[in-house]
């Protein structure tokens, strides 16, 4: 039987949650950033009554965990560990990137999927997963990289698809090879955030809402005004 979960994603400038019992699955995908301290909790407890679900009800709290925007990763982790540590439960750390891979592998992006989301800065947070037709395997931990020696990475080895944001900013400049399927829109990054969180669940990957921590890949988040004029004349 599934189990009654939440679960959160802020690690873009999109606000993605989820609720799943064992009969449905309802999402939400707004506007974040600057609104989401304002509006992730109204949202969640709007999505909550649509699903017919209680709070008091919800057997673990998921929320990815990253990489991804450095307050965005806070909020999410910080509402996860609060909700959990009120109803005494579990928390799920996901990984941000994988969301994303699983949306795209929803779409037919395949089962070897590599993650490039726009990290600001001129640097891409990227991952690469693949399926067993189970579930995900690690191939690529997530990583923060810079253009070229990620394009030499997937030159020597290319992915069968890549999914994510970095597609439509750096767009020619990813040099991908042909012979690789782009996914920049990968689809319903709720279903997938759930279907990630279910599996956590069964897998046992539940933990203390105080052991929560955001995956921080990047300790610089901000550039000095040479750096912007740098990266603006680059």
């Amino acid at each position: 039987m599934a189990a009654r979960l939440v679960a959160i994603d802020t690690s873009t400038e999109r606000m993605v949650l989820a609720v799943g019992t064992a009969d449905r699955v309802v999402t939400r995908d707004e506007a974040g950033a600057a609104r989401t301290s304002a509006r992730l909790l109204p949202a969640l407890h709007e999505l909550l009554a649509e699903a017919g679900l209680a709070l008091a009800e919800v057997d673990a709290i998921a929320f990815a965990r990253g990489p991804g925007a450095f307050t965005g990763l806070r909020a999410a982790c910080a509402v996860a560990q609060g909700l959990a540590l009120g109803l005494g439960r579990p928390v799920l750390p996901l990984d941000s990137l994988l969301v994303v891979a699983d949306a795209a592998r929803a779409q037919g992006a395949g089962d070897d999927v590599a993650v490039a989301m726009d990290a600001r800065m001129d640097e891409i947070y990227a991952g690469r997963y693949v399926h067993d037709g189970a579930r995900w395997r690690l191939r690529q931990p997530p990583a923060l990289w810079a253009l070229p020696p990620l394009v030499d990475a997937w030159q020597r080895e290319p992915p069968a698809a890549v999914a994510g944001s970095a597609l439509n900013v750096f767009g020619d400049r990813l040099m991908l090879p042909p012979c690789v399927v782009q996914w920049p829109e990968p689809g319903d990054c709720g279903a997938a955030l759930m279907r990630l969180a279910q599996t956590a669940w069964r897998d046992g990957g539940g933990v203390d809402p105080a052991d929560a921590l955001p995956l921080y890949l990047r300790d610089k988040v901000a550039l000095t005004t040479a750096e912007r004029a740098a990266a603006a004349a680059r």
